[in-house]
């Protein structure tokens, strides 16, 4: 296989983009409790999640630090306006032609007066990285 081939499979390998170990990184969120900070939503882990310490609207943005095609997107979250007692919602948005360095996430409202996100998951594409 030439070396622009083995290029352009590795580019158009679908992976989790939302990992820190994939180098991204939660570069603001508008609330933060020591037991369940933001970084929690993209550690990989079930157990974790990022809390909001209440008041309305809540809001974290997710970086990169490279160009993206995301083509699937999945929040798990305790934030659905109906509540359903010990089960998490699982928000999944197909995208087409999306793009992107950042995602930027507003909860407006919810159920009860804290909201929970447990994770962010997009599949999809590196497209190039940022210089």
């Amino acid at each position: 296989m030439r070396s622009w081939q083995r290029l352009n499979t590795f580019k158009m390998r679908k992976t989790e983009l939302c990992l820190s170990s994939e180098g991204s990184e939660v570069i603001l969120a508008t609330s933060s409790d020591e037991k369940h900070p933001p970084e929690n939503i993209i550690d990989g882990n079930p157990d974790t999640f990022w809390t909001t310490t209440g008041m309305f609207p809540q809001e974290f943005i997710i970086c990169f630090h490279k160009h993206v095609r995301i083509e699937r997107l999945v929040i798990q979250s305790y934030f659905d306006l109906v509540h359903r007692e010990g089960q998490l919602q699982n928000e999944e948005i197909m995208a087409r032609d999306g793009s992107a360095t950042y995602l930027r996430f507003i909860i407006v409202t919810a159920f009860d007066h804290f909201a929970s996100v447990h994770s962010v998951s997009a599949e999809g594409t590196v497209v190039s990285n940022l210089s």
